[in-house]
């Protein structure tokens, strides 16, 4: 098969394979029942169901924005090839991308595991816990204006300088490039997930919303721009959480919490 003609179909296997992960989440959240809420961190899953529904939704947000990046690493791959010397697949690259993603999901649920134990101890009324979630909201902000941001974005956003430093030949020269490139993408977007959080894990239309954001601050020339724009918006937001906790879209009055 022809460079050119791998690179659609690996373009094309990425696209169907997101779509097929959106339209997971969307019936997912059409069919969400009482022992699956919107306002519960792990939406009173277990550990096995959230890290599956955890990875399906990195399928669907970061396989988009993570194209350009495994399409520079197939075409790399494509030349050594054409040279006759070892070539690996992009997916060996991928499998050590969304390892990393997938340790960020079982970290995620021990820590939202953790905080609605807690909350149930100490007894957080439902506006104290959307303050809470402001606050997380001003954090996340505040990380898309800091230097370690600008970092990460910037490694994100330049693919062939990630392949021009860090380089590694074989399988696992990959495995460990795909490792490397997850967590510059962690650090780029980490708090941007963790912001779901207090907007509503299986929210698809603020998933769908950060999706397009990161996409734009990775592949557009404005990029870095955007990422500043986008701080300051969820500094606002995360402080008019905080005087009106009811502009969360998880919040409950505590007549509704009592029904569920």
């Amino acid at each position: 098969m022809a460079p050119t003609l791998q690179r659609y179909v690996i373009l094309a296997l990425l696209i169907a394979i997101a779509a097929a992960a959106w339209t997971l989440l969307i019936r997912q959240q059409m069919g969400m029942d009482a022992d699956m809420r919107m306002d519960s961190l792990t939406m009173g899953m277990k550990a096995p169901l959230f890290l599956a529904v955890w990875m399906i939704m990195m399928i669907a947000m970061m396989f988009p924005t993570a194209a350009p990046m495994i399409l520079t690493f197939h075409q790399v791959q494509a030349g050594k090839q054409g040279r006759g010397e070892t070539f690996v697949s992009s997916w060996v690259f991928v499998a050590g991308y969304m390892l990393v993603w997938g340790v960020m999901g079982a970290i995620a649920f021990a820590g939202a595991a953790g905080a609605e134990m807690l909350a149930g101890h100490v007894g957080l009324s439902t506006a104290t816990a959307a303050r809470i979630g402001g606050a997380l909201l001003m954090i996340a902000g505040a990380y898309q204006l800091s230097p370690l941001k600008d970092l990460c974005l910037a490694k994100c956003r330049t693919p062939i300088g990630f392949i021009l430093t860090s380089w590694r030949d074989g399988y696992w020269g990959a495995v460990r490039m795909g490792l490397e490139h997850g967590l510059f993408c962690l650090g780029c977007c980490w708090l941007l997930f963790l912001a779901l959080f207090p907007l509503g894990i299986m929210n698809v239309a603020a998933m769908a919303v950060v999706t397009v954001l990161i996409f734009a601050e990775k592949t557009l020339p404005s990029g870095d721009g955007i990422a500043k724009v986008l701080g300051v918006a969820l500094l606002l937001y995360g402080a008019a959480v905080l005087v009106f906790p009811q502009a969360l879209p998880t919040f409950q009055p505590v007549g509704a919490m009592m029904m569920n």
